[in-house]
């Protein structure tokens, strides 16, 4: 017998367990279905991002960060330590009950909100009377029909064509999460988040760190001279980066992996490692989903087709995060996830793709909100560019951080903020206040004009409002 809801959500993952949450809060009778395990083999919602992405990710670069400080930075504070040594194990460890505690959290939220939670597969049947059937393939098959659907079944790892994840020598970010011991030389494929976050961890515990990287540029997303800016720090911090490359052959055996490579020059070369990371990016997770047999209507990439409301081609179905058009980011999951179950209540749910933030959890941290410096130039928009170094902010001082900087962009005629861009420590709480200010269309002269606590590092983005108008008072 079929039980029947107003609102199925499919995936329980930051998109989905935050629309379940707020459809039941807006008064709809919500379920969520989601099929991750954990150790035990029972329920650990939370998605990609809280068991194999964002949160074990962090976890295990505050270890490493830790252990690098221990060992190079502490003795500038009079610390002074013998026989400095990691546990690796203790540290995947920790990591795991960091994530399990996000596992019980969504859960706890779940029952708190009135939710019904279903562990197992979900997929269409078919379209019944007022709704659609959905079938939850778990330890027993049930069946329930909804009003309304919100497929949040988020993404995966893509493999390197004829390099299969074995996730022992060719790791996806699963695999780079749970390596029980540093490698003496891994490689990584892809220079973007993952890949450079991966890699950042375990050169940290000892590990020679090789990055391939097909396009000719580090970072193509990020404004140019931030990503000079990182390009430098990382090469100095020990991190080897080929940019230009086109990967021929992955070989794995015994003794490691062999990567034969053709480098920007034409020549032939081989990277040989004990581990090989593979970040080429991310697919839609729409297998076994079964919108064929209901039409829901999928792309030549296989993301789930939606409007700019993210309502798909078919009456009542939804579609949010890494499964549509737009950033794979855990928090534009979630502000479409809420958009769309305030929509399904007759609300008028909104999200901004013009402030959405971006993170790269390295140290120095890279956050940025808004337009590069490239954009503008190439849309012949007039602006204005203000910068501030950290090297010149006492807090920074204080904290033995001074890398990196905040770069903020203006219209020239207006002085709206155009885009805000920062390297340097605690980058990724430091991008909220640029966020906010883009939200209310506030001016480089509104943010010079607040007064910022001092020592503080936000007075860096005090300083490059003021340098926007060239009146910087610290440097």
């Amino acid at each position: 017998m079929s039980k029947n809801f107003d609102v199925v959500v499919i995936g329980g993952g930051p998109g989905g367990y935050i629309a379940a949450i707020r459809a039941a809060q807006l008064g709809l009778n919500t379920a969520c279905i989601d099929d991750w395990k954990n150790s035990k083999g029972g329920p650990a919602p939370g998605g990609t991002c809280t068991n194999v992405g964002c949160i074990p990710s962090k976890a295990l670069l505050q270890s490493s960060e830790h252990f690098e400080h221990a060992g190079h930075a502490f003795a500038d504070h009079g610390i002074g330590l013998d026989n400095l040594r990691i546990d690796v194990p203790k540290m995947v460890a920790r990591k795991d009950t960091v994530v399990k505690q996000n596992n019980d959290g969504i859960l706890y939220l779940f029952k708190k909100n009135k939710v019904s939670f279903f562990h197992g597969r979900g997929s269409f049947v078919k379209a019944a009377d007022g709704g659609y059937e959905i079938a939850v393939a778990g330890d027993k098959l049930e069946t329930l029909l909804a009003k309304q659907v919100i497929v949040a079944t988020g993404s995966s790892a893509r493999a390197l064509p004829g390099a299969a994840f074995d996730e022992e020598r060719i790791l996806s970010n699963d695999g780079a999460l749970r390596l029980g011991a540093a490698p003496n030389t891994l490689g990584v494929i892809g220079s973007g988040v993952i890949g450079l976050e991966m890699g950042s961890v375990w050169r940290r515990l000892g590990a020679q760190v090789t990055v391939l990287e097909a396009l000719p540029v580090f970072l193509g997303a990020v404004d140019e001279q931030i990503a000079k800016e990182a390009h430098k720090v990382f090469t100095k911090q020990g991190l080897k980066i080929q940019l230009g490359v086109k990967i021929d052959e992955v070989k794995s055996g015994k003794k490691g992996v062999s990567v034969a490579y053709t480098d920007a020059a034409g020549a032939a070369q081989t990277l040989d490692c004990e581990r090989l990371i593979v970040s080429i990016g991310r697919v839609p997770n729409t297998t076994g989903l079964n919108a064929e047999g209901v039409g829901l209507k999928t792309d030549e990439r296989g993301f789930i087709v939606v409007d700019d409301d993210c309502r798909t081609n078919l009456p009542g179905v939804w579609a949010v995060g890494d499964v549509v058009r737009g950033p794979m980011l855990a928090h534009k999951a979630e502000e479409e996830g809420v958009a769309v179950a305030e929509r399904i209540a007759g609300q008028h749910g909104h999200v901004n793709f013009n402030t959405i933030p971006w993170v790269i959890y390295t140290s120095p941290e890279i956050a940025w909100v808004g337009q590069t410096e490239q954009q503008l130039k190439a849309a012949g928009r007039a602006y204005k560019a203000g910068s501030f170094p950290f090297m010149a902010n006492g807090r920074a001082r204080a904290l033995g951080d001074t890398t990196g900087m905040v770069k903020m962009l203006a219209d020239a005629a207006t002085d709206e903020i155009l885009g805000v861009h920062i390297i340097g420590p605690m980058a990724s709480e430091l991008i909220a206040e640029a966020v906010v200010a883009m939200e209310f269309k506030a001016s480089s002269e509104d943010i010079a004009r607040i007064c910022h606590a001092h020592p503080s590092l936000s007075e860096s983005t005090k300083e490059a409002a003021l340098a926007v108008d060239k009146r910087t008072l610290n440097f």
